[in-house]
């Protein structure tokens, strides 16, 4: 189609430009099919409307971390370093006074005390995990904006601390290694009252957890009050129980803070265990003595990075005692809430 020589003038003398434009309709004609005529009669290209929709995809630079259950073990009795990586076992010496008095006399030579020592042991637990990673890998996760080495220690830290967690609360099977729920010398759980208390009334609770309270105080032979410092453990879906209130409008947390004003809420996934709901109350520190300690040989060690051909690899170790429990006297609980 030849181009109107009209636009050229309109563009020179007016400034008015219209691209592309080759000519103008006949006046009075509303349209011309010739015009379009002067197109290729078939495409040589692939029939296209758009662009490759990867040039229209945004990468938002917030990543975005699934979470994982909390480790809590630690918090509810607190933590501490027990010898290093090559220890192997540890001894926990304990103490009890022993003795007699008898009728006085001046020449009587009756009564006399003593000591009774235990030595408690307990066997470590070492494990590890492998970071691994490619020279190619990381320029491909580059190209998605993604530190992938500082995600993988990232993750390796957070197996590790998942693992130590478990051994806090059930210990390793096979060793004198055990855990805050399940250490053989702990005393026998009582049983509720009554309902269990997703279902029980306000009253029903707080009674229970009184019960757990007097059969501490059993336990502990009159030497810790309401007073005391203490931690009550239950699972997260339990504790919503502790919001009810009874006939004075008054919530189970609030009665259970105004009777035993040291206490402290804590709560864990793990108290949720295949027998039941489980509450434990502890009293945490006695005439200077901590009750509990969940402990570790190594919190973390960072082994050297060997370098492969094209790749990387790094191994990560951890150690555990699970959780030492020094006067079990002083652990309650209630199975089955």
């Amino acid at each position: 189609m030849k181009h109107n020589p009209v636009f050229q003038r309109l563009a020179e003398d007016a400034g008015i430009h219209f691209p592309g434009a080759m000519d103008f309709l006949p006046e009075g004609v509303s349209h011309n099919f010739n015009i379009a005529m002067d197109a290729l009669p078939t495409l040589v290209t692939v029939s296209n409307a758009g662009i490759p929709s990867y040039l229209s995809n945004y990468i938002d630079p917030k990543v975005v971390e699934v979470l994982v259950a909390p480790m809590k073990a630690a918090i509810i009795v607190g933590e501490a370093k027990k010898g290093d990586w090559t220890t192997d076992t540890a001894t926990f010496p304990a103490i009890e006074s022993t003795g007699e008095v008898s009728s006085y006399g001046d020449y009587n030579q009756n009564g006399s005390v003593g000591a009774n020592a235990n030595f408690n042991m307990r066997e470590s637990y070492h494990y590890q995990t492998i970071t691994k990673w490619g020279e190619k890998e990381l320029e491909k996760m580059g190209l998605a904006k993604l530190d992938w080495v500082s995600r993988l220690n990232i993750a390796s830290a957070l197996v590790l601390n998942k693992y130590q967690n478990q051994t806090y609360f059930f210990g390793v099977s096979g060793l004198k290694l055990y855990g805050l729920l399940n250490d053989p010398a702990l005393p026998s759980s009582i049983a509720p009252a009554g309902a269990v208390w997703s279902s029980a009334a306000a009253d029903v609770i707080y009674e229970d957890i009184r019960r757990i309270f007097v059969q501490l105080q059993t336990q502990a032979n009159g030497t810790i009050d309401q007073d005391q410092e203490m931690v009550l453990a239950m699972s997260p879906t339990l504790s919503v129980a502790l919001n009810k209130t009874n006939q004075y409008n008054v919530n189970v947390y609030d009665q259970v803070k105004k009777n035993f004003p040291n206490i402290r809420f804590e709560t864990a996934p793990e108290y949720a265990t295949q027998s039941g709901q489980l509450v434990q109350m502890i009293a945490l520190n006695v005439e200077g003595q901590e009750t509990a300690t969940t402990a570790f040989t190594e919190k973390m060690r960072a082994h050297a990075i060997v370098r492969e051909t094209s790749s990387f690899l790094q191994k990560k170790s951890q150690g555990t005692w699970g959780t030492v429990i020094f006067r079990p006297v002083f652990v309650a609980s209630l199975i089955g809430a």
